[in-house]
């Protein structure tokens, strides 16, 4: 009632991948997508503000860019979130995260760089052939 919501991401999840797989090549997807499988490519949106939910079983061993991202699993490669990173307490990067919002929450680590990405630089990253 009083609070705004801080988090103004797609929350419907769209497509699983089940704890139980395991998915070799890249992925482009539309809405939202939950791991909880493992994951070795890269993962990226076909549009603009879609979001990746990492559970904490969940791991990927590639690069990340989506808009939205929250992450309780492990991430393998660098992370770049064109608007929101949420970092929760089982979550382990290793490498760089991009971000423009950030929300770490204690347990979290990430053995990397933290790098605010401001409008140009985003801008300028997405527009990167």
């Amino acid at each position: 009632m009083f609070f705004k919501n801080r988090n103004n991401y797609q929350n419907r999840i769209d497509t699983l991948i089940g704890a139980e797989t395991k998915l070799e090549g890249d992925i482009q997807f539309v809405g939202g997508l939950r791991v909880d499988g493992y994951i070795r490519g890269n993962v990226s949106e076909s549009s603009s503000s879609c979001t990746l939910v990492l559970s904490e079983s969940g791991h990927i061993e590639g690069a990340i860019n989506v808009s939205h991202i929250v992450i309780n699993g492990k991430v393998t490669g660098p992370v770049q979130a064109n608007e929101y990173v949420e970092l929760q307490t089982k979550a382990r990067v290793i490498g760089d995260v991009h971000y423009k919002a950030l929300e770490m929450h204690t347990g979290a680590v990430i053995e990397g760089n933290l790098i605010y990405v401001g409008e140009n630089e985003i801008k300028l990253l997405t527009n990167k052939d």
